[in-house]
């Protein structure tokens, strides 16, 4: 490490053989850990037999800790900024600590591995070509239930994070802005002993979370299918009603009608009764 830099280090969201080899070199060469939680991120380091001074940055502190990290980036010293897991800075604080120590003109470097949100959608089976990531909810139930209609007719697949304390009610809440039949997938303890993921209508994921107690537990990424496009179904636009005739050519009215509606957004009905027509 020629030159003073910080580094924002990924750490595993539960089984510790995540954390990338990389990672291990920079966290053992760096000059200063800056962790959420010295306590939590000490178990860690010590865990690969990691011996580094470490600093503390947390929500409360993160502004004032800032000038001091700029200090030890200016006598030369390097740090790597780590969460309590995964990725620093996804409903994490260090925002306005990599703020300030770009505008101080320091390098900042990532150092990728564990996310949760990423981790449930490759395996949620919900559309990943467009999504939009949420985080925490608002706590009270007033401000959740308002946030969440703001997203209800959102087409892109939705994705929250939430606690042991408040997955029933958001899930509750959900099912009321999104209607009780939009399809959604909760995965609980990525990586742990414990995983679980699980798909089903919302009233569904209610129900089945409500009747084990054990489901209730732990740290939890829900996945929400986004809303079902609403398209014109007196017109369609000539790129559709190309590709549904081309496909018209090499299979039968229905199967091609199917294969189109996937494509174009437009209903499937709508569009085998334009072939008919």
């Amino acid at each position: 490490m020629s030159e003073p830099v910080l580094y924002i280090v990924a750490t595993p969201i539960g089984n510790l053989a995540d954390l990338s080899e990389r990672a291990r070199e920079v966290l053992g060469r760096v000059d200063h850990v800056a962790a959420e939680d010295t306590r939590h991120s000490g178990r860690l380091l010590a865990h690969f037999n990691i011996k580094v001074p470490m600093i503390s940055v947390h929500d409360h502190n993160e502004r004032q800790r800032a000038e001091h990290v700029i200090n030890l980036l200016r006598n030369g010293e390097s740090i790597a900024l780590v969460s309590d897991a995964g990725t620093p800075l996804i409903s994490d604080p260090g925002f306005h600590l990599v703020r300030a120590v770009r505008e101080a003109g320091f390098r900042v470097s990532p150092v990728p591995g564990s996310c949760a949100f990423v981790a449930a959608l490759s395996a949620s089976g919900l559309p990943s070509d467009r999504f939009q990531f949420i985080g925490f909810l608002p706590a009270k139930s007033g401000a959740r239930l308002q946030a969440l209609e703001a997203l209800s007719e959102n087409t892109e697949t939705l994705v929250f994070y939430e606690s042991t304390h408040r997955i029933v009610d958001s899930l509750k809440a959900m099912s009321e802005a999104f209607g009780c039949e939009r399809y959604a997938v909760v995965a609980r303890e990525l990586t742990k002993t414990f995983e679980t993921i699980h798909g089903d209508s919302l009233e569904g994921l209610l129900e089945w979370i409500q009747a084990d107690a054990n489901q209730q537990r732990g740290e939890f990424v829900v996945l929400v299918q986004g809303a079902e496009k609403v398209l014109d179904d007196e017109s369609i636009n000539p790129e559709a009603e190309r590709i549904l005739r081309i496909l018209a050519k090499e299979m039968p009215p229905k199967k091609a009608a199917g294969v189109a509606a996937e494509i174009t957004g437009y209903k499937k009905n709508r569009l085998y009764q334009l072939l008919i027509d």
